[in-house]
């Protein structure tokens, strides 16, 4: 069984004149991480790897998330292939993955992560919202074998608020 859980980056600021790689966390994007992580804490998870976009928006969000959940530092690797909008390269990163991971967190971007849960999931999409989280599992022991699997989980900061 592979599990892999996609987090799409909290909300980032556009009140500044940088790269769209070097974009920050807006206020509620910083509020938005430390809620859903909060919420993640309920469901034990133990992912033996995480991977992050290397733009500072999804690595953030993905420290965040870290910290709250007090995974190991060692876990993370920052993976360019995930500074991906369309979808093709983050299907590429899922398929190479090491056999040896069973349960794994990616943190990146849309559309990419919408059309991911869509083709690997069980359950239509419309869009994954800023701070995401969409859990698919696979009966499969080896990645490259990663067909349609079941979405087991789905988080949303809007779920969760007043």
């Amino acid at each position: 069984m592979k599990t892999l859980i996609l987090i799409r980056h909290a909300k980032s600021s556009w009140d500044h004149d940088i790269t769209d790689i070097n974009r920050p966390l807006s206020a509620r994007g910083f509020d938005d991480a430390n809620l859903l992580s909060n919420e993640l804490l309920k469901y034990n998870i133990l992912p033996d790897g995480i991977f992050s976009s290397p733009a500072k928006r999804a690595l953030t969000t993905c420290k965040i998330f870290m910290e709250v959940l007090d995974f190991s530092s060692e876990l993370l690797k920052v993976t360019e292939e995930l500074y991906d909008f369309g979808g093709r390269k983050v299907a590429d990163f899922i398929y190479s993955l090491d056999d040896s991971y069973e349960c794994v967190l990616i943190f990146g971007h849309n559309n990419a992560f919408t059309a991911i849960s869509n083709r690997y999931g069980d359950k239509i999409i419309d869009n994954v919202p800023t701070c995401g989280l969409v859990m698919l599992q696979f009966d499969t022991d080896r990645w490259l074998n990663i067909d349609k699997g079941h979405t087991n989980m789905t988080l949303f900061p809007k779920n969760l608020k007043d």
